[in-house]
C-alpha cells in the first residue's frame, strides 16, 4: 500500500494533482451567493445556462495541455468525472435550475497532510459539484490506508444563510469597498461556509481570507478540528469582491508571498510575516485590461500562477509582466496558454488540487509572542 496523500503548502515539490475538466459547465443562474460576485458592468449578469460548446472546447484543450505539461515533468496527473451541470438542484430548502462546473478542483478540495477535505461551499449550484471528484477519492481511500477523506458540515444553503437585498445595482464600487473593510459580506454566520480556495496552507498556520465565500464559523470549525494549528482570519479590504486568496495573496516559496497591490494585507495582519523574515512583494500588474468573456474573475488572475516547486512556476503565456518579476525573483518560469480556460473556474492554481506534495508540515512561523489580531 502506498502513501498517495499528502500535502502541507503551495511550494513543496509537486508530484501529484488534480486538473479540472470544462465539460458541460454552465452559467448558473443568479442566487444569493452567486450574484453578489457577479460586477454590476458583467455581461453575465442576468444571463444562465450552458456554455458555448466552442468555449467548452477551447477551454479542454488548455486544460489537457496542463496536464500534458505537467506528466511530462513527472507530476502523476488525475482528472474528475463532470457531471451533466445543465440539470436542476432540487433540496428542501431551495431550488436552482443549473449547476457549474468542475473545472476548479481548488475551491471544492482542500488538502492538508494526509486528508483531503471536501468543502463546504456557499453556491447553491455547486451543492453537488463534489461528486464529480468522488471516484478519485474513492480510489485514494482505498490504495492509501493513510489517507483521510472527510467532509465538511454540510450547509442547508437555506435563506437563512443569506443577507437578503444585500445587493443593490446602485451601490457604487466605493460604497463597495466601505462595506468589505467592515466585513459585511452577503453570506450569515447561520451554518459553517467556506471555499477551499480560501484557505492558504503553510505548515502549522492556516490563513483563512474572510470575505463573500468563507465566513467566520467556518474559522471556528477549522480551529476546532486542528487544534494543533494556528488559524488565522485575513482580510484585504481593497477588494470589492473577495473571494479566493489565490489571486490576492501567493506563496512562491518559503519567505516570499506576492500580494495583490490593489488588495493589500492591512498593517496590522502583515506582522506575523514581518517578524518571521518574510517578504511580501507587490505582484506585477496584469498585462490585460479587461477578462476574457463571461468569466467570474478579475484581471488579477495573472497573478494565478501554479508552482511546481520553490524555484519552478507555470503562468500564463499572455501575462507578460508576471512572466518577467517571476523570473526577476529567481523563479524558473515555465509560459503555458490558458485564457481560454479562465471563465470557467479560474487560473492555473484554481484549475488543481494538490494530492501529494513532497514534504512535511513545518513551522514556519515560530515567533508569535505578540499580539496577533489575526486570529480567530
Amino acid at each position: 500500500m502506498t502513501k498517495i496523500v499528502n500535502s502541507w503548502n503551495d511550494f513543496d515539490p509537486l508530484k501529484h494533482v488534480i486538473v479540472g475538466r470544462a465539460d458541460h459547465s454552465c452559467v448558473p443562474p443568479e442566487e444569493p451567493a452567486t450574484s453578489e460576485k457577479v460586477p454590476v458592468d458583467s455581461p453575465m449578469r442576468g444571463m444562465w445556462g450552458p456554455r458555448p460548446l466552442e468555449t467548452v472546447e477551447k477551454a479542454n484543450i488548455q486544460l489537457d495541455n496542463l496536464a500534458r505539461v505537467l506528466e511530462e515533468r513527472g507530476v502523476k496527473v488525475d482528472r474528475p468525472s463532470p457531471l451533466n451541470w445543465n440539470q436542476p438542484v432540487n433540496t428542501p430548502d431551495f431550488r436552482t435550475d443549473s449547476m457549474m462546473t468542475c473545472m476548479p478542483p481548488r475551491d471544492t478540495l482542500l488538502t492538508i497532510g494526509n486528508e483531503i477535505i471536501e468543502a463546504a461551499m456557499s453556491f447553491r449550484c455547486r451543492y453537488w459539484e463534489y461528486l464529480a471528484f468522488r471516484p478519485l477519492l474513492s480510489q485514494y481511500f482505498e490504495q492509501d490506508p493513510n489517507f483521510l477523506w472527510t467532509q465538511a458540515p454540510r450547509p442547508r444553503l437555506s435563506d437563512k444563510s443569506y443577507k437578503h437585498n444585500y445587493y443593490d445595482e446602485k451601490i457604487s464600487i466605493e460604497e463597495r469597498l466601505v462595506r468589505t473593510a467592515n466585513k459585511d459580506f452577503v453570506t450569515t454566520e447561520e451554518e459553517i461556509l467556506f471555499d477551499a480556495a480560501d484557505v492558504l496552507r503553510l505548515g502549522k498556520d492556516l490563513f483563512i481570507q474572510h470575505g463573500l465565500t468563507t465566513n467566520r464559523k467556518a474559522m471556528e470549525w477549522f480551529k476546532r478540528k486542528y487544534p494543533n494549528f494556528r488559524i488565522h482570519a485575513v482580510n484585504f479590504p481593497g477588494d470589492p469582491y473577495p473571494i479566493h486568496i489565490d489571486a490576492t495573496f501567493v506563496p512562491l516559496r518559503p519567505g516570499l508571498i506576492i500580494n495583490n497591490p490593489h488588495r493589500k494585507l492591512p498593517v496590522e495582519q502583515r506582522k506575523i510575516f514581518e517578524k518571521n523574515g518574510w517578504q511580501i512583494v507587490d505582484a506585477a500588474m496584469p498585462a490585460h485590461k479587461e477578462p476574457p468573456p463571461l468569466c467570474y474573475s478579475s484581471v488579477w488572475l495573472s497573478m494565478n500562477c501554479l508552482v511546481l516547486d520553490h524555484k519552478t512556476v507555470i503562468v500564463e503565456a499572455s501575462e507578460t509582466n508576471q512572466l518577467e518579476q517571476m523570473d526577476k525573483l529567481g523563479m524558473n518560469v515555465i509560459p503555458i496558454h490558458f485564457r481560454d480556460a479562465y471563465a470557467f473556474g479560474g487560473g492555473l492554481h484554481c484549475s488543481t488540487a494538490d494530492v501529494y506534495r513532497e514534504g512535511s508540515c513545518e513551522d514556519y512561523f515560530p515567533v508569535q509572542d505578540f499580539d496577533d489580531v489575526t486570529r480567530v
